[in-house]
Order: structure tokens, then C-alpha cells, then sequence
């Protein structure tokens, strides 16, 4: 059975500074709580260069593949790898990521970002969606229901607060 998440966080600054952000990969790790211990294992980053900003960051683009490894709790002795594709990509709007090899059966993953102001502040609305499948059928989906809908809500609310330090909550 497939399952959805979403979220929605506003930002204090441009899109373009946002987006140059989320679509380095090397960020992701700042996102991902510290006991998970996560590191990028390997990186074949295909440079997004087509209808690219003049000043742009490194992002990596369409066809991208990411290897992450991580811990998939606190203490936990083991660690587990994460392959993924970058599928979709298209500057300063949208970039969705696809689990090739992971701990679900499947898994796409995609930043939507637009411009929007707040009380004359200018600022960005980053809307991440995942769509997932939990792997071992009726096992998987108990599971679900007990421990990892949850922790998909307490991953995104970390990656908030994260966001949220990083940008300063200031507009810049």
C-alpha cells in the first residue's frame, strides 16, 4: 500500500537561495538528525546545467545517483545504505529524488519551492511530498501504523527546525 506525507515550511529568502541550497547534496546531511551518524557514501552528481542561473550553485541535477549510509536509530551498531536517483529536476522550482536500493519498497521524494511574501517579507514555500511503500507486506504496513509514520513526521519537523537555524528565521 502506498502512503503520503507532506509539509510545508516558509523561509525568509529567495528562491533562488533556497533552492541552491536543497539541491546541493552535500546539505542533506546537515538535515538528518546527528544520532543517525549520516555520511554520503558516493556521489555521481550530474552538474544541472541546463537553463541554469548565471551565479549557480553546485546541485545536482537529473540522473544525479547519492549513496548515503546511516544509522537507522540511536546506538545503533549497524548502519544502512540509502541509493537514490535525482529523477525530475528543473531550477529554482522542483527536484524529486527516487530510492533505488533502501530500507523501503519504494519511495519518491519531491521539493516543490515558490515565491511567496509574508507580512512584506519576502520569502520561499518549500511543499516536500513523499510518496512511499513499506516493504514485508502486512508486516510492513503494522510497522507503519506503530513507528514509522511517525518517524517520517518527526524527520520532517527535525529537517524544519534545521532549516530554520540555518536560514536564521531573518530575511537576508
Amino acid at each position: 500500500m502506498r502512503h503520503s506525507f507532506t509539509a510545508s515550511q516558509w523561509i525568509p529568502r529567495a528562491v533562488e537561495q533556497v533552492f541552491a541550497f536543497f539541491a546541493n547534496p552535500q546539505n542533506l546531511i546537515l538535515l538528518m538528525p546527528q544520532w543517525n551518524k549520516a555520511r554520503i557514501e558516493q556521489a555521481e552528481i550530474v552538474p544541472a546545467t541546463q537553463d541554469a542561473p548565471r551565479d549557480r550553485a553546485v546541485a545536482a541535477g537529473a540522473g544525479s545517483f547519492i549513496t548515503i549510509s546511516f544509522r537507522p536509530f540511536p546506538l545503533s551498531p549497524i548502519r544502512r545504505q540509502w541509493k537514490a536517483v535525482i529523477s525530475e529536476f528543473t531550477w529554482n522550482d522542483y527536484f524529486c529524488d527516487e530510492q533505488l536500493c533502501g530500507p523501503f519498497a519504494y519511495w519518491k521524494h519531491c521539493h516543490r519551492l515558490q515565491a511567496e511574501s509574508r507580512d512584506g517579507v519576502a520569502g520561499t514555500v518549500v511543499t516536500d511530498t513523499v510518496v512511499y511503500e513499506m516493504k514485508m507486506g502486512r508486516l510492513g504496513e503494522l510497522a507503519h501504523a506503530m513507528f514509522t509514520a511517525r518517524q517520517i513526521k518527526a524527520l520532517f519537523a527535525y529537517r524544519h527546525a534545521q532549516v530554520e537555524r540555518i536560514f536564521g528565521g531573518k530575511p537576508g
